[in-house]
């Protein structure tokens, strides 16, 4: 069980990478569409960067996050419960934070750094999994 809850932290902190790279890939590819003499306002249509942005940050990582949260109950690993708790909350504000920033651009910027906040505390509830397990001294 230990390890499937390293793996599911590895799988939100993967999906953090995934994400900045499709988002970044979306931008880009608008800006190369307004190069070519493309317009970008309301009528554009997504491009594949912004589909998989989407996909991945509002339904595979909150799916994630939450049968890491499940698993980390049976997991046994000391403080497990609790980081993937944080890695948790932190998928459910980034979502939040996504959605208030379409109306409240700014909080975009607390969008991108969260994330950094999420990744960090995958990869903490990652390394959780690797350190040994305390052994309780036998009573004679």
């Amino acid at each position: 069980m230990r390890s499937t809850y390293r793996v599911f932290a590895y799988l939100i902190a993967a999906g953090v990478l995934v994400q900045a790279a499709t988002v970044a890939y979306a931008w880009f590819a608008v800006i190369q569409d307004i190069d070519a003499g493309g317009v970008f306002d309301k009528n554009a249509g997504a491009n594949p960067g912004h589909y998989a942005h989407g996909i991945v940050g509002m339904a595979v990582i909150p799916l994630i996050a939450l049968i890491f949260l499940v698993l980390s109950f049976f997991a046994r690993i000391p403080r497990g419960v609790t980081w993937a708790g944080i890695t948790f909350g932190l998928t459910a504000l980034q979502v939040a934070l996504a959605v208030v920033s379409f109306s409240a651009p700014l909080v975009g910027a607390l969008h991108g750094l969260n994330a950094v906040a999420l990744l960090a505390a995958a990869l903490v509830a990652a390394r959780r999994a690797v350190e040994p397990v305390p052994q309780q001294p036998v009573a004679a």
